[in-house]
């Protein structure tokens, strides 16, 4: 275990511990006390955070304010650097007041998942919470809480609702007429606490207009709140797939492309809503909102992923992302806010895409409550799709700093050649062309020793060394198991890189050695088919001095003696989201593994269970 001295370095090893523990663990908070392995998880995050940000912590180690919330709940204040972090500055925040408005505010949201701030950017804070409670909910948590508080219950002078900060300026006063009095007195408390946050917009990712279960309504929400008291707030409703729509994801073997969402289901009430203002100002993002039911799930992503930065850009206040419980679709567009703004240098600046995969993994996902044991069992991988899905966010048009104003950029045509998610795979020498394909049982053809790996265009060194994942542990072809390195951007630009998203990547295979191949000749590198996400192949072609890119710009005839064009440089945010997306790939296929078993069927699932054997790891294949 690493101590507090050596400042949260993560290692690789405590990626595939904490996926481990999160993948046959749901967390609770009253656990976090006597498991020593959650307690390290808490101290890492807190660690990771102190790297950039000055913070203050709220209690909740006995779950007393939210039982499926941090121990430490984490109030980012302003960033720090080399230069400022000793400088000793008093707390921004009274935490014993900040403490006092997430009490009395916990009861207006589903499962007491009250409104918590988890990012900070530019001073304004990005919040997750569950949607707003039902009132058949909130007269029973009531009714707990005064039994078991001694008698104590909200007064109505605490619906009073603060501007921002300020204790003494109020806009709301509950109304005494109301039919649902608590409700009134509670739904203040969620706005009091709203504005202490300086939070502006909320964002409602439900497809419901209301959570309805055996025909009783069991959530609401801030769009269809009967006394308008959320007027204040931009209010965005922008219906997001279930976690229950991922399933059909797996079972397309992981593939998104063409996957659009069956919107004329009966439970399916809520309707798009973008403020007609908001619209007009974020013409420059090109988006036509009334086509959202023909997106397929990564157009649908991406368009609420820019629109969501486009509001944190432009606004003078802060965020609120929330679902129905907020630990599915909450957690996915939070932690790609997170990875997003850190590839573009905005938050975590310091932190490595090791340090970062750690962070979102365990604060975003795991230590908010999100069951992967449980979503793992029926196949609803939301959360693999999460870091899967940033290959689609990596280019510069998803930079915060792209939301300003249109790009001129040239759109790629239907009609011209398509190579999303494509690897190009060295195929052994001597193989023949229907091996190149599936075969009868659907596995891929077999992947020669690899000795980097290659996805999307970015190359990721692999190395073996005392960094190993396990020390002293060898895999049964005797090697050190073999661990990513961080990527350089020298390795990124090899000459076979390219930074176009849409660019595949001719991956030589491993010259072999005497020992592999006994008699075969190492002078040529072999050949190379292209293998798409999905597993199909779309070409192959020779070579033997350097790879050439099928598809590509590079790829014309040449003259004798015409130099090789240069390989255009991929941009920082591309190589970050594009190593930290690599190296979840190879921990995942490692500790969860794919469900096509140890056969290793076709497309995604194939492939990762092959990359997890070719890095030394045994691939699990009890996922169905």
């Amino acid at each position: 275990m690493a101590s507090r001295e050596d400042g949260g370095k993560i290692r690789y090893e405590e990626i595939h511990s904490l996926l481990d523990l999160f993948s046959k663990n749901t967390f609770k908070t009253k656990d976090t006390q006597g498991n020593s392995r959650l307690k390290v998880i808490h101290r890492k995050c807190l660690d990771l955070f102190a790297k950039d940000y000055k913070y203050a912590t709220i209690d909740n180690s006995g779950g007393e304010l939210c039982g499926h919330y941090p121990a430490k709940l984490v109030l980012l204040e302003y960033e720090v650097d080399d230069a400022t972090r000793s400088t000793k500055v008093g707390s921004l925040y009274d935490l014993g007041w900040m403490h006092d408005l997430f009490t009395k505010a916990r009861l207006a949201r589903c499962r007491s998942r009250f409104v918590v701030p988890v990012m900070l950017y530019e001073g304004k804070h990005i919040c997750r919470s569950a949607t707003l409670a039902s009132g058949a909910e909130v007269y029973g948590r009531s009714g707990l809480d005064f039994l078991f508080s001694g008698g104590e219950s909200i007064r109505p002078e605490d619906g009073m609702v603060s501007n921002g900060m300020s204790r003494d300026q109020t806009v709301y006063v509950p109304n005494g007429n109301s039919e649902w009095q608590l409700v009134d007195s509670i739904r203040m408390q969620d706005i009091r606490l709203l504005k202490a946050l300086n939070i502006g917009t909320i964002v409602d990712l439900m497809v419901e207009n209301k959570k309805v279960k055996f025909g009783m309504q069991v959530t609401s929400s801030e769009k269809v709140d009967k006394e308008h008291r959320y007027a204040d707030f931009t209010l965005i409703s922008v219906p997001y797939p279930g976690c229950e729509f991922f399933k059909d994801y797996r079972d397309n073997d992981y593939v998104a492309e063409g996957l659009v969402f069956e919107w004329n289901q009966g439970y399916v009430d809520a309707d798009l809503q973008v403020p007609q203002s908001l619209i007009e100002k974020s013409r420059c993002l090109g988006i036509d909102w009334d086509r959202y039911r023909s997106w397929d799930l990564i157009k649908l992503t991406q368009n609420y992923l820019r629109l969501m930065l486009y509001c944190l850009h432009h606004g003078d206040s802060g965020l609120l992302v929330h679902c129905i419980s907020g630990w599915d679709r909450t957690p996915l567009l939070t932690s790609l806010l997170r990875m997003s703004l850190w590839a573009d240098g905005k938050m975590h600046k310091s932190l490595s895409a090791l340090e970062m995969l750690y962070l979102t993994i365990a604060y975003d996902w795991h230590l908010f409550g999100h069951n992967l044991q449980d979503r793992l069992g029926k196949g609803e991988e939301i959360f693999f799709f999460c870091f899967n899905f940033l290959k689609h966010i990596a280019g510069d048009e998803f930079s915060i700093d792209r939301v300003k104003g249109e790009t001129n950029r040239p759109k790629r045509s239907d009609s011209e050649p398509q190579f999303d998610d494509t690897v190009l795979i060295g195929v052994e020498d001597g193989s023949s062309p229907a091996r190149r394909h599936r075969d009868s049982s659907g596995s891929m053809s077999s992947i020669s020793s690899m000795s980097s790996c290659v996805l999307d265009g970015t190359t990721v060194p692999f190395v073996v060394g005392d960094d190993s994942p396990f020390p002293g542990e060898r895999h049964p072809n005797g090697n050190v198991p073999i661990m990513m390195q961080p990527i350089t951007q020298r390795a990124v630009l090899g000459s076979a890189a390219s930074s176009a998203c849409s660019s595949p990547m001719a991956v030589p295979s491993k010259k072999p050695t005497p020992v592999e191949a006994g008699s075969k000749s190492g002078s040529s590198i072999g050949s190379w088919q292209m293998v798409t996400e999905s597993g199909s192949i779309r070409g192959f072609t020779t070579s033997r001095d350097s790879p050439v890119l099928v598809g590509s710009e590079s790829s014309g005839s040449s003259g004798p003696g015409s130099s090789p064009p240069e390989p255009k440089e991929a941009s920082m945010r591309k190589m970050r989201l594009e190593e930290v997306r690599c190296i979840f790939l190879a921990h995942y296929s490692a500790v969860v593994g794919m469900r096509n078993g140890p056969e290793y069927g076709g497309g995604l699932s194939g492939f990762m269970g092959q990359l997890a054997s070719k890095v030394g790891f045994r691939a699990r294949s009890n996922i169905v």
